[in-house]
């Protein structure tokens, strides 16, 4: 056989293998020059979607782009308005005896820590019989006035009987649970839960009952609990670096005075009729097109400070005189404000310059108030509404609410307030 001599065809495998690397860089460079740049974020998945298809990430995505916001709002008391149960979030004591409350002649409860789990035991003192034990699972309310606590049966979430006092930092009768009555199975509506997490899907009928997909709860009030639902937001951007202007996001500044206000008084109205079911309204909406004000509010009476401060500042006259004040006018939500009078003062006195007003208080009583707008002019007033009872035989009391009807009140009524603060 005669053999073929392949050196003279190396040279045209050199020239083809030149060509097809030519050829496969001239495709990576033109794949790399029209492909969007892409920026160092991770891909950013859906924690949860609301029925409009927009889904929700977390505060975590916003904290690269905005993270002093993302800091101060973590100590606010919205972000704490609910979270899930552990030693950190539960505020009641589970030492002995600090750790009982008895609800009547026969029953008394027993918060018991268990590896590392949380439980509500009631039992019968007359017989010695256990009656239940029910799981903490979930914790509602930041703790500045007290806190409930929920479990889950299997998807679907009950009140547990007793709640935490902060004030008195003790255990205490939940509010709405008649007082002495045994009450085991207290259900956790989706309305309850609409002011006290960002989004909650819920699977009930006509989404109202109290059951839910565990994996898409938000806890706490959190950015897109007053932004919307992010994703588009954050994908855009991590996308389009480059890019300042704010796109796929519910601008605040953009909105009326009544969008504003409605964003607030979604859950600072008091109670509401609801039209549509909880968690389909979202900034931006009208509020009166998913639920409607509680018909017995007619006048300033019928108006509790506990829930309804979006009814009594609209009663105020400082609110009456001008087209621009909203909750945020006074309110800052990106941050914990509580406590400091002088950040308030200063947005009175941008209104009431001290030119213009002549405080008509006991100067005595003003000094020792340091001058405190707040304190004589919303004082703390005893809620019509709710109430706790911290031992079996002690009468009921009623929580302490700062009005938002800013008035001229008496001055033995704001001393009594203002000596609750």
């Amino acid at each position: 056989m005669k053999k073929i001599d392949t050196r003279n065809q190396l040279p045209y495998v050199w020239i083809a293998a030149g060509i097809l690397l030519t050829l496969l860089l001239v495709m990576y460079l033109y794949v790399k020059k029209t492909s969007p740049v892409q920026s160092d974020y991770q891909t950013i998945f859906p924690i949860a979607t609301h029925s409009n298809g927009d889904n929700y990430v977390g505060s975590e995505a916003c904290r690269a782009c905005h993270a002093d916001i993302y800091k101060t709002h973590l100590e606010t008391a919205h972000y704490h308005s609910s979270s899930l149960a552990d030693s950190g979030s539960v505020k009641g004591s589970f030492k002995k005896d600090k750790n009982l409350y008895q609800l009547n002649d026969s029953i008394r409860f027993k918060m018991l820590l268990e590896d590392s789990e949380m439980y509500q035991q009631a039992w019968n003192i007359i017989s010695g019989e256990k009656i239940s034990k029910s799981k903490i699972d979930v914790v509602i309310g930041s703790g500045t006035k007290g806190q409930s606590y929920l479990s889950w049966e299997n998807d679907k979430l009950y009140q547990l009987q007793v709640s935490y006092f902060t004030p008195t930092d003790s255990w205490t009768n939940s509010p709405g649970i008649p007082m002495q009555l045994m009450e085991q199975r207290r259900p956790a509506n989706a309305k309850c839960l609409e002011c006290h997490t960002t989004f909650a899907k819920n699977t009930a009928l006509y989404g109202m009952g109290n059951s839910y997909d565990k994996s898409q709860i938000m806890y706490g009030i959190d950015c897109e609990r007053c932004h919307g639902p992010l994703q588009k937001h954050v994908t855009f951007h991590k996308n389009n670096p480059e890019l300042s202007e704010a796109r796929y996001v519910i601008n605040h500044d953009t909105l009326s005075r009544q969008q504003r206000l409605d964003a607030c008084a979604l859950c600072h109205s008091g109670v509401r009729m609801d039209i549509q079911p909880a968690f389909l309204f979202l900034t931006g909406d009208k509020l009166t097109e998913y639920s409607l004000p509680d018909s017995n509010a007619k006048d300033l009476e019928g108006i509790d400070v506990h829930g309804n401060q979006y009814d009594l500042l609209r009663a105020s006259t400082c609110f009456k005189q001008t087209e621009s004040m909203d909750c945020t006018s006074c309110h800052n939500p990106h941050k914990n404000e509580r406590g400091d009078s002088a950040s308030f003062n200063t947005k009175c006195m941008k209104c009431h310059s001290k030119n213009s007003i002549l405080c008509k208080v006991d100067p005595l009583l003003s000094n020792q108030k340091n001058t405190n707008c707040v304190a004589c002019h919303m004082p703390l007033i005893p809620s019509k509404s709710m109430f706790v009872q911290i031992g079996r035989d002690s009468l009921k009391v009623p929580v302490m609410v700062r009005t938002h009807l800013i008035d001229i009140y008496a001055q033995s009524e704001t001393e009594k307030g203002d000596a609750k603060m």
